[in-house]
This record gives C-alpha cells, sequence and structure tokens, in this order.
C-alpha cells in the first residue's frame, strides 16, 4: 500500500492506478525526501509533479509543507486518482495556511509548452519506458520554468543512461536503489 510518509498527512493511504503506473517504492521515496529535507527545499517551495501516477511524490511535498503542488497526469485513470489522493491531503491539512494543489490532466509537453508558472522543485518520474529522446524534450521544456535555486528530481531504471540535461541544467547527484537510480539536477547559471 502507498501512503504518505510524513508531514501533516502522514500514513494517509493514496490511491494507486490498478495499472499503467509504477508507484515510487516507500523505500525510494523516503530517500529521496530526507535529501530534500537535509538541502531545506521544501517547506514553502512551488512544485510540479510531472507523470504523477498517484501524485504521491507531489503530495508527499504538500504534507512536508509545500505551497503550491501541480500534479500533471495525462492517463485520465490516473489523472481521477490523483485528485482522490489531494482531496484526502487537503482534508487533513490545516485549515489555515494549506497547501494549494492542483492537478492538470494532460500530457507533460503541453503543460510545459502552455505554462507561465515557475518552480523551486520538479519531480519526474515518467515511465520506465518513456525514451530517453522525449524525457530530454520534458527537460529542456522544463528548464525556462525553474528558478535560479531549484531542484530537479528524476526517476529511472538503472539501466537508463544518464539523461540528456541540455545546456541549462546539471546533475549533481546520482543515487542507486536496486533497480532504480535518481538523479539530482540544479540549474546552471549563464555568464554574464
Amino acid at each position: 500500500m502507498t501512503r504518505i510518509i510524513s508531514g501533516f498527512a502522514g500514513s494517509q493511504p493514496l490511491a494507486v492506478p490498478k495499472s499503467g503506473t509504477r508507484p515510487t517504492s516507500d523505500r525510494v521515496r523516503e530517500a529521496i525526501f530526507s535529501a530534500l529535507d537535509a538541502r531545506d527545499v521544501i517547506r514553502g517551495a512551488r512544485v510540479l509533479d510531472l507523470y504523477a501516477g498517484s501524485g504521491s511524490l507531489g503530495l508527499e511535498a504538500a504534507s512536508r509543507g509545500a505551497r503550491i503542488v501541480t500534479l500533471v497526469e495525462n492517463s485520465y485513470g490516473a489523472a481521477q486518482m490523483c485528485r482522490k489522493n489531494t482531496d484526502a491531503v487537503l482534508k487533513a491539512a490545516p485549515k489555515k495556511d494549506g497547501p494549494s494543489i492542483r492537478v492538470s490532466a494532460q500530457a507533460v509537453q503541453s503543460f510545459l509548452a502552455a505554462t507561465g508558472e515557475g518552480f523551486e522543485l520538479v519531480f519526474l518520474d515518467p515511465p520506465y519506458e518513456l525514451s530517453d529522446v522525449e524525457l530530454g524534450h520534458n527537460l529542456l521544456a522544463l528548464t525556462p520554468l525553474l528558478d535560479p535555486d531549484a531542484l530537479v528530481v528524476v526517476e529511472r531504471s538503472s539501466r537508463s543512461p544518464e539523461p540528456f540535461w541540455g545546456p541549462g541544467l546539471a546533475a549533481e547527484r546520482r543515487k542507486d536503489y536496486g533497480d532504480t537510480t535518481v538523479w539530482y539536477a540544479a540549474p546552471v547559471l549563464a555568464d554574464n
């Protein structure tokens, strides 16, 4: 069973689509959020969860103090699960100063092309079968939307090569958890 690990919605169960998604394991999610807590990047952040699936990464961030969370999921069934899970998390949220969470049911590339928002923390947990080329296109489209001190977290199969970050992003760290690899990347500041 997938659950929120910590924060105001800690232990809240999350509905997971029966097929078509690969939820991040609790072990990997706990490791990711321990690293993010150590960097103090969650509280008050504007968070984007691309290929959200059940929304577990974005909703975990909301539970731990993110201010605004956007879940992007193209699959109708998974987007419905994101909405259901969002409602459950918001019911547990503090009445005053709770997070704003929205679900965008559209393709990642379409969302990135249409949004003008800026983000401080971004999760990309695409299906493992998503091509490296398409992931590279996502990262290129995402880069102009990142705040200068943003952090991008990409989850891939350990058999996948390092993502193509493009000229505006650079990998800071790689962490392996069995057949899962988590990459942390940050914007590269252009020289003036």
